[in-house]
């Protein structure tokens, strides 16, 4: 078991490179509840623990506070290490799967196992994520998203 604050600590991604975009990140886990009634619901819970098998949500919420827009600016996202990639909603980010010296979709990258065998990526092998924008207008604000589960 990984307490929140250890895993917290993982999740912040990597520091923006214009000073005028501000970027929080934020983690939940998924749960699935009961309600008053008995029908199950899946919530968004704040993780005071998270366990293997956990299905964890991350936002990244941003915000260009800046008088002029931010042009060609990228978040790049490493995902905690006992975290594997289960795909992203909204804007779809390219993925590394080697530490962030390479990018691409999922689909096309390949992982050199250390025999020296070559096989597709998986979500499994995903270390980062990133996500390109030509530009983000001054006071603009977006959210993106990305699932995981606790290895």
């Amino acid at each position: 078991m990984r307490t929140f604050l250890a895993f917290i600590a993982l999740l912040a991604p990597a520091a923006a490179h214009a000073a005028e975009v501000t970027i929080d990140s934020a983690a939940f886990v998924e749960r699935t509840v009961a309600d008053s009634s008995g029908k199950t619901k899946t919530v968004l819970e704040a993780p005071k623990v998270v366990t293997p098998g956990d299905r964890v949500v991350f936002v990244l919420t941003y915000r260009n506070g800046g008088s002029q827009p931010a042009t060609g600016f990228v978040i790049n996202n490493p995902l905690p290490a006992a975290v594997a990639y289960d795909g992203s909603e909204g804007t779809q980010p390219v993925v590394s799967v080697d530490g962030g010296k390479s990018w691409g979709a999922l689909a096309v990258l390949k992982v050199t196992q250390p025999d020296g065998s070559v096989r597709p990526a998986t979500s499994a092998d995903v270390t980062h994520l990133r996500w390109t924008f030509a530009a983000i207008a001054p006071g603009q604000t977006g959210k993106l998203s990305f699932r995981g589960v606790v290895k």
